[in-house]
């Protein structure tokens, strides 16, 4: 019996079904695409290894799209503040987690395209900008002049590399290094000369450069010229200083003040992402002093020492620092020429292992989860400058923060 079917169609049924077949059959994931799958596995084997241990702090699970774990914790340093001649030191502490999310194993072996246009680092295609918005939510901040009203809004879900340290964070966005800290305009305050009150801002300035961003202190070496800048009249306070970086313990650790790492831990990844402002103020009741106040958060990326793979996993530290600088009137007070009175300091750390009393920052990688103190704080973002850095409500408290 011969067939009713025309020989054309019956030939563009077969082409077409062919098509279909080769379009639907499962393909095997490319190297890329292993990789991530590959990571992201080792990252929530991590995370539940972790549960129950001693560093281990709560997340949340939720769907896809797959983003790095609401991350680590957060602890909060002593400040020191002169009143009448004498100190006092407040302490709170911060320490780190985050979440991985389970479902974007499944989501990258089921798809690897479209799990991969997620992730940073040219993982993925579409990983880069692609139009007006993306280009938008990637211009740089303007200059803060004030404290903000809010927090800042989440950022991409990214996952940091060494190609993009700082993807997913909103630091992305912020300047980096000593440029970040700019001087408002000197002028005369409660009768503090405008000479004087630029003396103080710039010295605030170089004391928050030589305490944060200067690269041999972050790898541990004494802040000479940080301790150098403080004036001498200040013996308590310097000999506390220096005691701590001599012998650190928990109610007198350097990183207080002073940015450390271990460089045999961790290592910076490209540069460091600054975000504040400083403001002159009238010394209440007191005629012929004013106060330079400045407030900024500095964010550190950082691989595992010696790393060099594309691979490597990137955690971020987030700094907190707010310090007090006093200016006189020399006609009416003594001022040390050349250097700064420290009046206040308050710190915050986030992504720390809350181990106080070793001298220096310990990030938090996915595998450190399982160690450190419970957390017993609140949760807190260390990104919402909209909150004050004082209180001495949280001491002793190693909390949870939402992101790094």
């Amino acid at each position: 019996m011969s067939s009713s079917i025309p020989d054309d169609v019956w030939e563009k049924f077969v082409q077409d079904s062919e098509r279909d077949i080769r379009a639907s059959a499962p393909k095997e994931p490319s190297a890329r695409a292993r990789m991530v799958t590959e990571r992201l596995r080792t990252m929530d084997e991590a995370r539940a290894a972790g549960t129950g241990g001693g560093g281990k702090r709560r997340g949340r699970r939720k769907s896809a799209p797959a983003q790095p774990s609401p991350p680590e914790g957060w602890r909060t340093g002593p400040a020191w503040q002169d009143r009448d001649g004498r100190g006092s030191r407040r302490r709170r502490v911060w320490s780190a987690v985050g979440v991985v999310l389970a479902a974007a194993l499944a989501v990258v072996a089921v798809n690897p395209s479209a799990a991969l246009s997620w992730l940073p680092g040219g993982l993925g295609e579409g990983s880069g900008p692609s139009g007006g918005a993306q280009a938008a939510s990637d211009a740089p901040l303007a200059p803060e002049t004030a404290r903000p009203g809010t927090a800042p809004s989440a950022a991409p879900a990214d996952v940091p590399t060494r190609g993009k340290p700082f993807a997913g964070s909103p630091a992305a966005r912020w300047e980096s290094g000593a440029d970040a800290i700019r001087l408002p305009e000197a002028k005369a305050v409660n009768g503090v000369p405008a000479a004087r009150i630029e003396e103080a801002l710039k010295g605030t300035k170089e004391f928050l450069v030589a305490s944060n961003l200067d690269p041999a202190v972050l790898k541990g070496a004494r802040p000479t010229k940080a301790l150098d800048l403080v004036d001498p009249a200040e013996k308590d306070y310097l000999a506390d200083l220096r005691v701590g970086l001599r012998q650190p313990t928990v109610k007198n650790d350097p990183v207080w003040t002073f940015t450390r790492f271990d460089p045999d831990e961790v290592e910076l990844v490209g540069d460091v992402r600054v975000r504040g402002h400083m403001t002159v103020e009238a010394r209440r009741a007191t005629a012929g002093k004013a106060v330079v106040k400045a407030d900024y958060t500095f964010v550190y990326a950082v691989a595992r020492a010696g790393g060099d793979d594309a691979g490597d996993e990137v955690t971020r530290a987030v700094v907190r620092r707010s310090i007090e600088v006093e200016a006189v009137d020399p006609a009416r007070f003594r001022a040390g020429e050349g250097h700064i009175w420290v009046a206040a300091t308050d710190s915050e750390i986030s992504n720390d292992d809350c181990r106080e009393g070793d001298g220096v920052i310990r990030p938090q990688f996915f595998a450190d989860r399982r160690t450190g103190p419970e957390p017993s704080g609140e949760a807190r973002d260390p990104y919402d400058r909209s909150r004050e850095l004082t209180g001495a409500e949280d001491d002793g408290e190693c909390g949870v923060v939402t992101r790094t």
